[in-house]
């Protein structure tokens, strides 16, 4: 695949309380979309470790940046010669972990993201385990010509998340994610996808947990709102390219971004 128009896959696969599964999986996972062209590879949030429970066992788990999730990711790069972008539990000094999404190459980790705003809704409380990203810096990466930008599951309601990611000279937006099932889930993970795509004339880029615990619908959404690739049901791989060109055909007939009379700040 040409660097002017880069191939991304996204993966969706069900993480579980086996680390070393986990990675086994990962791995798979990586060369299958490495042996159809991807240069960039998705995987979804929790990626090296889950429970639905949310419980203590997640600090058991947590990792450094430094260890040895990071590091499959990093050989996983290498040998394949793709970035990665996983969410993980990263280890933290409060007694919480981190709820992270690192971008990973065979040089190290090129960004990372700490999940700022958390699931305490729908009758589930995310915060009781995990401490929130502290506001910051946007955090974006550049591969293959473009720039990429991070942010996780819950973060999709929340539009101003996307919007720095944008104005920071994001072109596409990473979103790592365990999408909880529930009434509308569905509608709402697919709704608002579509949203952040158009609103931002960008790509959104989208990996879930499949059922039973997530709601699927993994996919690549171009600047347009359309659905590029995708997985619907169970465990797999989609795969699409990335056209830049697209993008500023978008902005120039859509001039959204330009024509925005509010800024972004934080609270």
């Amino acid at each position: 695949m040409s660097a002017a128009t880069p191939l991304v896959a996204v993966c969706q696969f069900a993480p579980d309380a086996s680390p070393e599964r986990n990675r086994e999986r990962i791995g798979e996972l990586v060369a299958s979309a490495a042996q159809r062209g991807a240069d960039l590879v998705v995987l979804p949030e929790y990626s090296n470790y889950f429970t639905p429970e949310m419980d203590e066992t997640l600090a058991q788990h947590a990792e450094s940046l430094d260890g040895t999730f990071v590091d499959t990711l990093r050989a996983l790069a290498g040998q394949h010669g793709v970035v990665v972008v996983a969410g993980m539990v990263e280890t933290a000094a409060s007694g919480r972990v981190r709820n992270t999404v690192v971008a990973v190459s065979d040089a190290g980790v090129q960004a990372l993201y700490r999940k700022q705003h958390l699931y305490d809704a729908f009758g589930q409380r995310e915060s009781d385990w995990i401490e929130p990203g502290e506001l910051g810096d946007p955090a974006v990466f550049d591969a293959f010509g473009m720039r990429f930008g991070l942010m996780t599951c819950y973060d999709l309601r929340f539009p101003e998340v996307a919007r720095t990611l944008v104005d920071a000279g994001a072109d596409a937006l990473i979103v790592p994610a365990e999408w909880v099932r529930g009434p509308l889930k569905e509608h709402h993970w697919n709704t608002l996808l579509t949203a952040r795509a158009i609103e931002n004339t960008a790509y959104v880029i989208a990996a879930d947990h499949p059922a039973p615990v997530g709601v699927g619908y993994t996919q690549v959404i171009d600047p347009q709102g359309v659905v590029v690739a995708g997985v619907s049901a169970g465990e797999g791989v989609g795969v699409a390219s990335l056209d830049p060109e697209l993008i500023a055909r978008t902005r120039e007939t859509n001039p959204s971004l330009r024509l925005r009379r509010y800024r972004v700040v934080p609270r």
